[in-house]
C-alpha cells in the first residue's frame, strides 16, 4: 500500500506552509483598497451614478464618473471604461489601431505576445484586417534564455524609427516571471531615452492591483485589460478599459466607436453599479487570488512539478503554471477543476478549438461570468511541454477543494502512479 498522504492532508499541508504568504497577501489589500475608496470619494460617487442614459450613450454620467475613478486608481491622466469591450484583446486591439497608422512600426519586448494578439498583428492568419495588412511593421525582441526581457539589446532594437513598444506584463502562455511593475518603468525610462516620441503600450491583463502601483504610474504612456479578470472584483458582467494619456485613450476610444465619437459614446446599459462595485471588491478578490496561486504552487512543487512562479516568489500578475507534462494530466485536473466548479459541474472539458488561439486549449471554467478569470478557472493549450495556467478564484477555500479533487482524480488514475511518492 502506498504511504502518499491523503490529497486533503497535502493540500492541508500546503495551506499551512503558505500561511505567512497568505497573510502578507491579505495585508497588501488595505493600501490597494484605499487608493479605490480615495478614488471613488474624489470623484463624488453617488447612487445616482448607477443609472444610465440609453441610445447614443451622450451624457452618460455614470460613466464619466467610472472613468474618472479608474483613471484615479489606475494612477493614469484618463481611462475609458466600456462594456463594448469584449474581451481584454478587443481593448488592446482598440488602442493599437487607435494609435498605430500605415508606415508605423510596433515592437514588442517581451517576445512573442500572447496567442490572442498573433492574427491583430498579423504573424498568423490572413484577410480579416491585421496591422501588418494596413501597413504597420512589426517585430519582436525575443527573451532571454531565462525568460527575462533582453535589456542588453534594447538599443539595437529601437535603432530604428518606432511608433510604440508592446510590454506584455504576464507571462501569458510563456514559462517566465510577469514583469514587476519597478522593470516596466526601468524599461519605459530607457525606451524613451532612446525615442522621446515612442509610445509605451503595456498590456496589463491579469496584473492590476498586484502590486501598490500600475504602469501609468511609472512611465508607461498606455495600458489596457479586460473587467472580467481583476478589476471586476468577480462581479463585471463584461467589458474593458484603455487608461494612460488623455490623447492616446481618445485615440482608442475613436477605433471602438468612431472618429468625431470617440469616448463620448457607448451606454452603460444601467451596470454602472456592477462595475463601481466590482471595482470596490477587486483589492479583496486579488489577494484571495494570489492566495489560491500560492496553494497551486506550493502543492504541486511538494508532488515534485516544475511551477512558475515558485511558492512565495514576488508577483507581479495572478497567473500559477504548473507543468504538468502530458496532455493527460492536463486533461484531468481541468476536469476535476471543472467538477469542482459552481457552475456547469456537470461538463467535460474536453480539448477543441477556441477563437484567436493558435492550438486547441482544455479549459476548466464553471464561473458565473462566462470566461471570467478573475473567478478561479485552469486552461492549457496542448502543447509541449503541456503547462496548465491556474488564475482567479474569490475565495481560496474554493482553490482547495478544487486542488483535492485533482489529486484524488490524479493519484487514482494510472497519471498518479508516479505522484506523490517522492
Amino acid at each position: 500500500m502506498s504511504s502518499r498522504p491523503a490529497p486533503q492532508e497535502l493540500v492541508d499541508a500546503a495551506l499551512e506552509a503558505i500561511a505567512p504568504l497568505a497573510a502578507a497577501h491579505t495585508r497588501a489589500v488595505r493600501p490597494r483598497l484605499a487608493r479605490v475608496l480615495e478614488a471613488m470619494a474624489a470623484e463624488r460617487v453617488g447612487v445616482q451614478h448607477f443609472a444610465s442614459v440609453s441610445g447614443y450613450g451622450h451624457g452618460d454620467q455614470g460613466r464619466e464618473v467610472l472613468d474618472r475613478v479608474f483613471a484615479r486608481v489606475l494612477q493614469a491622466e484618463a481611462a475609458a471604461v466600456r462594456l463594448q469591450f469584449v474581451s481584454g484583446t478587443h481593448a488592446i486591439a482598440a488602442a493599437l489601431y487607435g494609435v498605430l497608422r500605415p508606415g508605423d512600426r510596433l515592437l514588442a519586448l517581451t517576445g512573442r505576445p500572447y496567442d490572442t494578439l498573433e492574427e491583430v498583428i498579423g504573424i498568423r492568419g490572413s484577410g480579416q484586417g491585421s496591422l501588418a495588412e494596413f501597413g504597420v511593421t512589426y517585430d519582436e525582441l525575443p527573451l532571454t534564455a531565462a525568460g527575462l526581457v533582453d535589456e542588453a539589446r534594447l538599443e539595437e532594437a529601437l535603432a530604428v524609427p518606432t511608433r510604440m513598444v508592446l510590454i506584455q506584463r504576464s507571462c501569458g502562455y510563456s514559462w517566465r516571471p510577469a514583469l514587476a511593475v519597478a522593470q516596466i518603468g526601468r524599461l519605459a525610462e530607457r525606451v524613451k531615452m532612446l525615442q522621446p516620441g515612442c509610445v509605451v503600450f503595456v498590456d496589463n491583463c491579469y496584473g492590476e492591483l498586484v502590486q501598490d502601483h500600475e504602469p501609468t504610474a511609472v512611465g508607461a504612456d498606455l495600458i489596457a485589460g479586460s473587467l472580467i479578470k481583476n478589476l471586476g472584483g468577480t462581479i463585471a458582467p463584461t467589458g474593458g478599459y484603455v487608461a494612460g494619456r488623455a490623447d492616446l485613450v481618445e485615440m482608442a476610444c475613436c477605433r471602438l466607436t468612431a472618429p468625431g465619437i470617440g469616448s463620448e459614446g457607448g451606454t452603460s446599459f444601467d451596470l454602472n453599479r456592477l462595475l463601481f462595485q466590482g471595482l470596490f471588491l477587486a483589492p479583496q478578490m486579488v489577494a484571495e487570488a494570489l492566495i489560491s496561486a500560492e496553494l497551486v504552487a506550493t502543492t504541486f512543487a511538494q508532488l515534485g512539478h516544475a511551477v512558475n512562479p515558485a511558492p512565495g516568489a514576488s508577483r507581479s500578475d495572478v497567473i500559477q503554471a504548473v507543468r504538468l507534462g502530458s496532455p493527460e494530466a492536463l486533461k484531468t485536473v481541468c476536469r476535476a477543476f471543472q467538477a469542482c466548479s459552481p457552475v456547469g459541474s456537470y461538463l467535460d472539458p474536453v480539448p477543441a478549438p477556441m477563437p484567436g488561439y493558435a492550438s486547441d486549449l482544455v479549459m476548466a471554467g464553471g464561473t458565473f461570468i462566462d470566461g471570467s478569470t478573475s473567478e478561479f478557472s485552469a486552461d492549457a493549450p496542448l502543447r509541449e511541454p503541456f503547462v496548465l495556467y491556474v488564475q482567479g478564484g474569490s475565495h481560496h477555500s474554493h482553490a482547495a477543494l478544487a486542488l483535492e479533487r485533482a489529486l484524488a482524480a490524479l493519484f487514482g488514475s494510472e497519471l498518479g502512479s508516479e505522484l506523490g511518492s517522492q
